[in-house]
């Protein structure tokens, strides 16, 4: 899909170094990261392997820099998409298509960022990880917001609604990377918010 990838940091990344994301995004649609060897990325970009070192360090990086295009791609078009949208119901129901489709369509990022790359130490102290925690906050202003004008229940935690809301957009998407099943971004919003929507809604 030509508008679901980010663009490479080809202007502002050494050649060297560019081909080594690269060939790490190539090796991933292959095999599982913790099967992905230094010399596997060496031949894949044509590099030495001292290359990765300069650049990188170890391999974790390189899987930190490519996750973080993903990330701050998708961050921009969700903290796009949801302006000009009127209602905190509506605004949520953008987040949560955006998010399906973006798993959908992204199937090797999304089973990096939802069960591989939580379990490598070093992520939760990351640059990538602080850009997918605005995902996050966005969310949960937006509950906020919806508490306060009177749109959504009072009574509810927006930590919790928040949780509750990613909790059902990840286990949806699961079985599709588990065993590879097609998912459907429109039917998976409609379900979704049809169950979170009718117990949240203050005006139902």
């Amino acid at each position: 899909m030509a508008d679901s990838a980010p663009k490479s940091e080809q202007r502002s990344s050494p050649p060297g170094r560019q081909k080594i994301m690269d060939a790490l995004k190539s090796l991933l649609k292959q095999k599982e990261f913790a099967a992905i060897t230094w010399t596997d990325i060496a031949h894949e970009a044509k590099v030495n392997e001292g290359l990765i070192y300069k650049y990188f360090g170890d391999l974790r990086n390189v899987l930190f820099q490519v996750l973080k295009e993903f990330v701050e791609y998708y961050w921009e078009r969700i903290n796009l998409d949801v302006r000009g949208i009127e209602g905190s119901l509506n605004k949520l129901r953008k987040i949560i298509w955006n998010l399906f489709y973006f798993y959908a369509s992204e199937p090797v990022f999304a089973r990096i960022l939802l069960l591989e790359v939580r379990n490598l130490p070093g992520y939760f102290d990351s640059e990538t990880y602080k850009i997918h925690k605005s995902w996050s906050r966005l969310t949960r202003d937006i509950i906020e917001d919806g508490i306060a004008k009177g749109e959504i229940r009072d009574d509810i935690s927006p930590r919790d609604l928040m949780n509750a809301i990613y909790g059902a957009i990840e286990h949806s998407c699961l079985p599709g990377l588990l065993f590879g099943h097609k998912t459907d971004p429109d039917a998976l919003t409609a379900s979704v918010c049809k169950i979170v929507f009718e117990a949240i809604n203050k005006h139902p």
